[in-house]
């Protein structure tokens, strides 16, 4: 495989993208981007508000050209992705293309244990770990077809999945 510039790590939400990513970037000496917060930054505004106010589609039209920007750094990044990134096949294709990605993969007990409904996170109702379920079925596939690795994270501290991602990440060849 060839070597890709950028790590981009992609799962559900609460499978630890965010915190094991900044674990990753701070070992390794690169960047660390989280991808919903630069939106959130972006936008001047929350994700749970972008969704309430301006609907899913537009969150994910805005997702879609904050992750092209990120992609498009000549900067190594290491990019933690919202959990519906995959949902559009233009990104899983840039992610693939500019991206080694790692897929954070946690049963749903484990992310029931670590999300709830008043997280602030708009896909969740009122029974999180039926929406959890529901929403990990309908993207398990597209996380398969993204990934180049996957990790398990079940019962693994955010510093021990950063050790399991650096010894099988393809580090990209210097160039001079």
């Amino acid at each position: 495989m060839e070597s890709r510039p950028h790590v981009a790590l992609i799962g559900m939400m609460g499978s630890g993208k965010s915190t094991v990513g900044l674990w990753l970037a701070r070992s390794e000496g690169l960047r660390f981007v989280d991808l919903d917060a630069a939106i959130e930054e972006r936008e001047g505004r929350s994700i749970s508000e972008i969704f309430a106010a301006d609907g899913e589609e537009r969150f994910r039209d805005i997702e879609q050209e904050v992750l092209a920007q990120c992609l498009e750094s000549s900067e190594q990044l290491v990019v933690s992705c919202g959990g519906g990134v995959v949902l559009r096949p233009e990104n899983r294709a840039q992610l693939r293309d500019r991206a080694w990605v790692c897929w954070l993969r946690a049963s749903i007990d484990t992310l029931g244990q670590r999300v709830s409904s008043g997280d602030s996170r708009p896909l969740l109702g009122d029974d999180p770990i039926a929406d959890l379920t529901a929403i990990s079925s309908a993207r398990s596939d597209l996380y398969t077809e993204t990934a180049h690795e996957i990790v398990d994270v079940d019962g693994l501290e955010a510093e021990q999945v950063a050790e399991q991602i650096r010894r099988v990440w393809p580090r990209p060849v210097a160039t001079t």
